[in-house]
């Protein structure tokens, strides 16, 4: 495992997060094994977990509560706020209002008395951010939170975000999480330049491609079952479904690059998550297990480091900056489907 800077906090985390998506509800429901797998993680070296309010309804940071028991100071507890958690218009969003209440159900959830990175976890279009930021600086002075950060920013809202931060001396965030992977490279654009420029710790989530780097999906083969949760309508449908035109050229790169992993004696999940975390811009890789299994063949990856050639192979396979199915960087901005925003 190696360890590295949280922005320019001084904070240290490992380079390999444990995400907590797939603990609890329809995932995975044994909260005795999540709770092992957990343990396994840390005692890997793994410092870093972060979870959010909606994953499981609140069941997930309910099991890493449990599972932090007695090892609380030993990570980096990160978690997320916005998503809907009830059928009150107001208990979602970015506003003063929601964040200084679900702060407390977080809490009281993970069983802690401080968060140490709270993030926005997708922008607000409708809130003004310094709304929110002043809301989240009220909760670091209050020692409810230590670090702010936020989730899938566009690189033009990275900098708004700080600049409001600085102008009105509010809590400035220091870390971007937001999907990169070997099928996800459009971030390289924009976003981890701007992040960079602005000494944002980068986290990226599904560095597998939400499945798709996992080795499994092959051509030639059936098309596994996707997860519970995915493939069944809407974005993720258009992620799976083998029929959309975009999702052809997945299959071909990730042949592709499970016969380069091969010739480099890894695997390609072991590529795939070395890859993202090779990266100069990128502080941890957020790896996502549903049982022991996965989280065993996915640790050897911080260890790992790519050699120009096979870098260089990668690009051939696909072009930096590119996304085969923009589909699964998993967020679409709204200002593109909304059509009165276009025309």
């Amino acid at each position: 495992m190696q360890y590295r800077s949280l922005g320019d906090t001084g904070v240290t985390v490992s380079n390999l997060c444990l995400g907590t998506m797939m603990f609890g509800g329809v995932n995975n429901a044994d909260t005795d094994d999540c709770v092992r797998i957990i343990g396994a993680a840390l005692d890997a070296g793994i410092t870093f977990v972060d979870t959010a309010d909606v994953y499981s309804s609140g069941e997930s940071e309910t099991i890493v509560g449990k599972a932090l028991q007695g090892r609380r100071d030993e990570v980096v507890l990160a978690t997320k706020f916005q998503g809907v958690m009830g059928e009150d218009r107001n208990q979602r969003g970015a506003s003063r209002r929601w964040i200084v209440a679900e702060v407390e159900n977080s809490l009281r959830r993970l069983g802690t008395d401080r968060i140490d990175l709270y993030q926005l976890h997708r922008p607000n279009p409708g809130t003004n951010i310094e709304e929110t930021l002043g809301a989240l600086t009220d909760l670091v002075r209050q020692g409810k939170i230590l670090y702010v950060g936020h989730s899938a920013f566009q690189a033009s809202q990275i900098v708004e975000a700080q600049w409001a931060a600085r102008e009105r001396l509010l809590a400035r965030p220091v870390s971007e999480q937001l999907s990169y992977s070997l099928l996800v490279r459009t971030p390289e654009i924009d976003v981890l330049p701007t992040a960079v420029r602005h000494h944002l710790s980068v986290i990226c989530y599904s560095p597998l491609a939400g499945g798709w780097l996992s080795g499994k999906w092959r051509k030639g083969d059936d098309a596994p079952t996707p997860s519970a949760g995915r493939g069944a309508s809407g974005v993720f449908k258009k992620r799976y479904d083998l029929d959309e035109p975009a999702n052809a050229g997945k299959l071909d790169a990730a042949d592709a690059l499970a016969a380069l992993a091969a010739d480099n004696g890894m695997s390609l999940v072991e590529l795939a998550i070395a890859f993202v975390v090779n990266h100069p811009a990128v502080t941890s890789a957020i790896i996502g297990p549903r049982t022991m299994d996965q989280l065993t063949s996915q640790l050897p990856a911080a260890d790992l480091t790519l050699s120009a050639d096979v870098l260089d192979a990668i690009d051939r396979i696909v072009a930096p900056g590119t996304t085969p199915n923009p589909f699964d960087s998993a967020y679409v901005n709204p200002a593109l489907s909304a059509e009165s925003l276009r025309r």
